[in-house]
C-alpha cells in the first residue's frame, strides 16, 4: 500500500517567457532539486519552449520527462492527452518522486499545467484506490509574456486606474471591437492567426502608432515592432502578442 508520506509532489513551475534567468529562486531550486523534470514536448523533434529555457538549470542525474499535448481544438483529443500525461507523471509520483512540469509563462496564466493538474485529480479509481489523501499539487508563480513585453518595450503595461483586458488566442474579432471600447491597455496573446484581421481594425481606429507587436519576448531571438502602420502584412510565429493602448 502507498503511504500518505511516500506520494510525491507534483510542482508546477513557472518559468517565464524565454529568458532563463526570470526564473525565480524557488523555481530554480525546485528544478535542481527535484528528481525527475517534466515539461512540454516541442514540435517535429525539437525541444518546445520550456524545455528550451530549462535546459540550462537541469542536472545530467536528473530524468527529463517530456509529455505531448497535441495543437488541435478538439475536446476529446485534448483529455485524452491530458490523462496521459497524468498516468505518465503519476507513474514517478505514486513511487514518491517529486516532479516539477516546467511551463513557459505563469502556470495560472493560460498554462498546459492546469489541465494536467485536473487529470490528475481525476485519475480513474483503479489507480489511486490505494491512496488516502489527495496528490500533492503545488503552484510555483513567474513572470507572464504580457509583463516581459512590456518589460521589453521599457514601458508600464498600467498605469494609475487603467482597466487591463487581455484576449487569448481563440477570440473573435468582434471581442477586440468591443475590448476598444471597455479597456484602456488590450493585450491580444498569439495574436499570429489573428494579425491579418486586427491590423485593419486599428487603422480604422488610429491606434496603430498606439501599438506593439512583441515576438518571443525576452528571448534569444526577440523582435520588436513598434508604430504597425509600417508592418500591415506580418508574418509572426506562435509566440507573439501585440498589446494596444487605446488611451495613450
Amino acid at each position: 500500500m502507498v503511504g500518505e508520506q511516500a506520494i510525491g509532489t507534483l510542482y508546477g513551475l513557472s518559468v517565464g517567457p524565454g529568458d532563463p534567468e526570470l526564473l525565480t529562486l524557488k523555481a530554480l531550486r525546485l528544478l535542481q532539486q527535484v528528481p525527475v523534470v517534466a515539461f512540454p514536448a516541442g514540435r517535429g523533434g525539437k525541444p518546445g519552449m520550456a524545455e528550451q529555457i530549462i535546459a540550462p538549470w537541469v542536472q545530467p542525474h536528473q530524468q527529463r520527462v517530456a509529455l505531448t499535448f497535441p495543437y488541435v481544438h478538439d475536446r476529446d483529443q485534448l483529455q485524452a492527452a491530458w490523462q496521459a500525461a497524468a498516468i505518465r507523471v503519476w507513474t514517478f509520483l505514486r513511487q514518491g518522486q517529486d516532479v516539477v512540469f516546467a511551463c513557459e509563462g505563469d502556470v495560472s496564466f493560460y498554462s498546459t499545467f492546469t489541465y494536467l493538474a485536473q487529470a490528475l485529480q481525476q485519475l480513474p479509481a483503479t489507480l489511486t484506490a490505494d491512496i488516502r489523501s489527495p496528490i500533492p499539487i503545488v503552484a510555483v508563480p513567474g513572470v507572464c509574456s504580457p509583463m516581459a513585453a512590456a518589460a521589453a518595450l521599457t514601458l508600464p503595461l498600467t498605469m494609475a486606474d487603467q482597466r487591463l483586458l487581455v484576449l487569448p488566442a481563440l477570440y473573435a474579432i468582434a471581442e477586440l471591437e468591443t475590448a476598444l471600447t471597455q479597456a484602456d491597455v488590450i493585450v491580444l496573446l498569439k495574436v499570429s492567426s489573428v494579425y491579418a484581421q486586427v491590423w485593419p481594425i486599428l487603422q480604422r481606429h488610429n491606434l496603430l502608432a498606439n501599438s506593439a507587436v512583441i515576438v518571443r519576448a525576452t528571448g534569444p531571438d526577440q523582435q520588436i515592432y513598434v508604430d504597425l502602420s509600417s508592418y500591415p502584412d506580418l508574418q509572426l510565429p506562435y509566440f507573439s502578442l501585440l498589446i494596444i493602448w487605446p488611451s495613450r
